[in-house]
């Protein structure tokens, strides 16, 4: 990849007293990639996010987030990342139109907050409060509130996480379309098809440690490459594309 890097994380270790949760992870980002962190639950991936948000202290190792250092210039960093709040980040009885200017209030500036919804298909909700919404609508909202701050660089932990199928291929929409306008995105997430799909690389990190970073093609060819054969035939559509084919695309939200 010739693009130039944007983040860059060096020996990142971070403990909680005796324990080690992450044990000296190194990798970068270029500017533009959507770059997934990839493990079982305990593995370390949020904890490596929540440094990289500046919402976590680390314990050692050097981070660099868009040309800036954790340790020197925090302030600089979240003025240029986008980080997706869960449930609990958001007043449940204000209306989307509120939410967005009392975040936007926070950042210091102004944004046309119908156009953001736009964005993220979510105009015909404007006036909606926020615990109204589907499972969907919310994981596009929180997404929405990413983008307030036009940031270089948007961290996603677990963005699809049990929505159906229609709200799940909806969302890796709105992600690439969200990187096709340049902005790097780093996300979490533990369904497999997704970073095939949305990823340009992906890390696996295990017990704390990066255990691969490649490629999601390229880990494929290297495992059939070392002899690996699935026990049953692999077809050319999965059951979420029939769910798909036979139900549609559209989101069926109220």
């Amino acid at each position: 990849m010739n693009k130039p890097l944007i983040i860059s994380v060096e020996n990142l270790i971070k403990k909680y007293d005796d324990f080690e949760a992450v044990k000296g992870i190194s990798f970068e980002v270029h500017e533009g990639e959507i770059f997934g962190l990839l493990g079982p639950n305990g593995a370390g991936k949020t904890t490596t996010l929540e440094i990289m948000e500046t919402l976590r202290d680390k314990t050692s190792g050097k981070i660099s987030i868009g040309g800036y250092d954790l340790d020197q210039s925090p302030n600089e960093i979240k003025h240029i990342i986008g980080v997706q709040l869960q449930a609990a980040g958001y007043y449940p009885n204000l209306n989307l139109i509120e939410l967005i200017d009392l975040f936007s209030g926070l950042y210091g500036i102004k944004v046309n907050a119908l156009e953001l919804l736009r964005k993220v298909s979510l105009t015909e909700k404007a006036k909606a409060k926020y615990k109204e919404l589907s499972g969907g609508q919310k994981q596009r909202f929180s997404i929405a509130t990413t983008l307030i701050n036009q940031p270089k660089i948007i961290f996603l932990d677990e963005p699809t996480t049990g929505l159906d199928p229609q709200a799940r291929r909806n969302l890796w929409d709105l992600i690439l379309e969200i990187r096709a306008t340049g902005t790097t995105i780093v996300l979490t997430t533990h369904y497999m098809d997704e970073a095939e799909v949305l990823c340009d690389r992906v890390a696996f990190i295990d017990n704390g440690q990066i255990i691969g970073i490649n490629s999601p093609d390229q880990f494929v060819d290297d495992l059939v490459a070392s002899g690996f054969e699935r026990k049953k035939e692999v077809k050319k559509a999965n059951l979420e594309d029939v769910f798909i084919s036979l139900t549609g695309k559209d989101l069926r939200e109220s």
